[in-house]
């Protein structure tokens, strides 16, 4: 109840004709100013006063200033209520111990108060009202935004390699209802919204579904959530760290590439797996480790190596999802012999650049003798085309050549 409720019986029951204008204040508080005048008279009051309003938009928690203009103001009372009819302030002078609300000013143009920590329960319609001849008011509505929280993302079940996973994402508090959007590796994943309004404020979810592999494990996903209650270009955002389980691999690495009698050899099982298998087995073939041998988790470590410690050697690990076997051919040769030390690249490919070179080394060789024979036969057809020719000239130089003979005889 109004304090001063004596001075509501002069509150003109009138319908007023409102003109309407928007501003927006720096403080992303936007105001809407309101201008009546009585419908049955072209000026307010006697004197021309008149009262001028602007709404406004603050966001919860936030600073929202509320102003009532006055134009050609001659001294009445000017009082401010807030949305429940209790006075605020009456003519400058305090009358509700809020102390969230501070007069800012009050002078013959204007009245303007400040509203700090703005509350959902602030907002409504706040009266400025000048009571003259004919007592009238304005009201500047207050709206309270609510800024959406940062999201809580939640899986719904395990996710498991070579499947699917079902993320959620949950604003439970905005006003206006926020937008959700899901983000994996800069790109915007297609998600399924739903809404519920609660009171004044919305609960707003959002689920997404993709596949996943062994690779995915440890990606990152997003969810973004956005209202109007944001500054602008600003959001909420929670990061979800993809745990995706697989089945485990093994690889044997050894600590150098020739070992000689007496060499301490350690060999390393390299595990990989979600879960990480927590025990790993090493065994050597269908004997026994040599009693030297002493296996800690992922180590095995032979020291004093002899000819006997020769086979092969594995590490096994497993998890709920499979099993990771690893092998290593172990030959401990002489001090003395001369051994090359085995290269890290693949026999089989070291094989088949060699073949690869062979081939193009034939290929060249063969068409250089079919380019060969092609150029003969070519020289040969023409030596024969001459062939009658250089016949008949043989055979009359060999005729010639015996006469000459016979005659050389004659004169003998």
């Amino acid at each position: 109840m109004s304090m001063f409720p004596h001075l509501c019986k002069h509150t003109s029951p009138q319908t007023r004709a409102c003109a309407n204008t928007h501003t927006h204040t720096h403080t992303h508080t936007h105001t809407h100013t309101t201008e009546c005048h009585p419908r049955d008279s072209p000026s307010v009051s006697g004197t021309g006063q008149e009262v001028q309003t602007e709404n406004v938009t603050v966001a919860e928690g936030g600073v929202a200033e509320i102003t009532c203009r006055l134009h050609q103001y001659d001294g009445s009372i000017v009082v401010i209520q807030n949305p429940a009819r209790q006075t605020l302030f009456f003519n400058g002078t305090r009358a509700l111990k809020d102390e969230r609300f501070q007069l800012e000013e009050f002078s013959p143009r204007r009245v303007r108060i400040r509203l700090s920590d703005a509350r959902l329960e602030d907002e409504g319609g706040y009266f400025c009202q000048l009571y003259t001849e004919d007592t009238h008011h304005q009201i500047a509505t207050l709206t309270v935004l609510v800024a959406p929280e940062n999201p809580v993302v939640e899986v719904r079940e395990q996710a498991v390699e070579g499947g699917e996973v079902e993320l959620s994402c949950l604003v439970p508090r905005s006003r206006p209802a926020a937008v959700l959007r899901w983000y994996r590796d800069r790109k915007e994943l297609k998600g399924v919204s739903s809404g519920q309004e609660n009171g004044k404020v919305w609960s707003v979810a959002s689920t997404v579904r993709f596949r996943v592999d062994r690779k995915d494990d440890g990606g990152i996903v997003i969810c973004e959530a956005q209202n109007q209650a944001l500054p602008a270009g600003h959001s909420k955002q929670t990061q979800y760290v993809l745990d995706v389980q697989y089945s485990p691999t093994a690889r044997i690495h050894a600590s150098q590439a020739v070992v000689r009698e007496g060499d301490t050899l350690v060999l390393t099982c390299a595990v990989t797996g979600n879960p990480r298998p927590s025990q790993i087995r090493w065994n050597r073939g269908n004997e026994s480790l040599p009693e030297r041998a002493e296996a800690v988790g992922e180590t095995l470590t032979l020291p004093g190596l002899v000819s006997a410690d020769n086979g092969t050697y594995t590490c096994e690990a497993a998890n709920k999802h499979g099993h990771a076997r690893a092998l290593y051919v172990l030959v401990v040769y002489d001090p003395g012999a001369v051994v090359e030390a085995q290269t890290s690249v693949p026999y089989a490919i070291v094989g088949g650049i060699l073949a690869l070179l062979v081939f193009l080394i034939i290929c060249v060789l063969v068409g250089m003798v079919w380019c060969s024979v092609r150029q003969k036969g070519s020289y040969l057809t023409h030596e024969a085309s001459g062939l009658d020719e250089q016949g008949e000239a043989r055979e009359a130089f060999l005729n010639g050549s015996d006469g000459h003979k016979r005659k050389e005889e004659f004169f003998i």
